[in-house]
């Protein structure tokens, strides 16, 4: 049995003060100044942690307050009220809403699953990924526990072309040579960003985060020159007008962009730089140009497909695109059709915002996803679009320290990691290869409302 794979979390702490949902409101007026007051009976101590905001002009202790309403309900004059912080209401956009960004601002600070005491009380189904329910029968057998149990849970998965067949000769020595290929211990990669306040330091902070985890990071060529003491785990994207004339004997993998130049490129690359993974970037489209050019790029020996989908998860510039889990069927179907299903290793990103987004679109088709601005809200990224405006970063992303950027990732990565084991272990899933195409442990819910409702709305002839 191989070794178990483990991630080294470390708690560390945030720079700026973390905004929660809702807010305490003093009134100082009309205090009676009782001799015990009820602020000095909080059991959490949020009135000696207090800070004054002066962007809202109010008394601001989010991150410690629980919302037991002790104060609220113990002051004589009613002078303490909870409300909602209007901070909080201004985080992030359609997905990465506030509780996604202050959930994620949690795990890359402690390294754990978030719990909330007070349970789910959102909505049952929703769009997009939260309209998927998995399978978790098997969770009643503590034996298949993620994080706890006795059985083995692998989350390695290979990146490469794969052999349809292997042939041997009469003594059985194997004749097929298998091509290169590259072995990740989790179903995640590091994906260019698609906006923020970026420097070097950043780019220091998730390549070294990178190589603590044991995957790799996906970078602008301009970029990953930079780093040429850690080419191993950099897959620089490389224009195609530089191509045929730059040395990329130091990578393991490159990646091209989809377009007229990119099978001639991949024919060059491949016979230049034999043992060089080839990756193709292509923008996920519902179209049957996307699926024959990713059936004619495995002809030609491509090593990973690369669908990128828009940053809410959504095809781009489509008005009412589909959502991901439905350009990752399209093609996952068309592929198996085509029959080569099991020789193309399909890579996913765009709108991967949770740890259970990765097994969602695991098990819609995809071989492994790549995260993008979850690694950006790790370093405190508030999703704020003031860097897409010139307007300064109100966190200062690009000059944090590379040390404490590259912790604050690996703990992020800690906790989803964590977060795998348990979801693969309730679904007894031990192997996260087979999480592929396993539409057996999964519901739809236009599925299930289609078999439930078609036919009571069917005109019949």
């Amino acid at each position: 049995m191989p070794k178990k794979y483990h991630i080294d979390v470390q708690p560390i702490e945030n720079r700026f003060p973390v905004i929660g949902r809702s807010g305490i409101v003093d009134w100082g007026e009309g205090c009676l100044k009782c001799a015990k007051c009820v602020k000095t009976e909080c059991v959490y101590g949020v009135y000696k942690n207090r800070s004054f905001s002066t962007s809202i002009m109010s008394d601001t202790i989010d991150e410690f307050c629980k919302s037991c309403f002790r104060c609220v309900q113990g002051c004589p004059k009613r002078l303490i009220h909870k409300t909602i912080n209007p901070e909080w209401e201004a985080l992030g956009d359609d997905l990465y809403k506030p509780e996604v960004i202050n959930i994620t601002w949690e795990q890359a600070s402690t390294g754990k699953i978030p719990v909330s005491g007070a349970g789910y009380g959102g909505k049952f189904s929703g769009e997009g990924f939260d309209s998927m329910w998995t399978d978790m029968s098997e969770i009643v057998r503590p034996t298949r526990d993620g994080i706890h149990g006795r059985e083995y849970i692998s989350t390695v998965v290979d990146l490469g072309r794969h052999l349809r067949r292997l042939e041997f000769d009469s003594r059985g020595k194997l004749l097929s040579e298998p091509p290169s290929s590259m072995r990740l211990p989790l179903p995640i990669v590091f994906d260019i960003f698609p906006f923020g306040d970026l420097s070097e330091r950043v780019w220091s902070a998730v390549v070294d985060a990178a190589t603590r985890i044991g995957t790799i990071v996906f970078m602008p060529y301009e970029d990953a020159v930079r780093f040429e003491g850690a080419a191993s785990c950099i897959v620089p994207l490389i224009p195609p007008e530089k191509a045929q004339s730059i040395d990329l004997s130091g990578y393991q993998m490159v990646e091209l962009p989809h377009g007229a130049e990119t099978s001639a490129l991949l024919k060059f690359l491949k016979i230049k730089f034999p043992n060089l993974l080839v990756s193709i970037r292509m923008i996920a489209k519902s179209s049957p140009e996307n699926i024959r050019s990713i059936i004619e790029y495995h002809r030609l020996e491509s090593d990973l497909i690369h669908y990128v989908a828009g940053e809410d998860g959504h095809e781009m510039d489509v008005e009412n695109g589909l959502h991901l889990k439905d350009l990752i069927k399209e093609v996952n179907f068309a592929l198996l059709k085509e029959g080569i299903r099991d020789e193309v290793t399909f890579l996913v990103s765009g709108g991967i915002a949770m740890a259970e987004h990765v097994i969602k679109a695991m098990l819609c088709g995809a071989n492994l996803v790549g995260v993008d601005t979850p690694l950006l809200i790790a370093l405190e990224c508030r999703v704020c679009g003031n860097c897409r405006e010139g307007i300064p970063c109100p966190v200062s992303i690009s000059k944090i320290q590379p040390k404490w950027g590259a912790q604050r990732i690996v703990n992020l990565l800690g906790a989803w990691h964590n977060q795998l084991l348990e979801m693969m272990g309730a679904m007894g899933i031990r192997e996260a290869r087979r999480l592929r195409g396993e539409r057996g442990r999964v519901m739809f819910r236009e599925d299930l409302e289609n078999d439930t409702f078609a036919q009571l709305f069917t005109v019949g002839n």
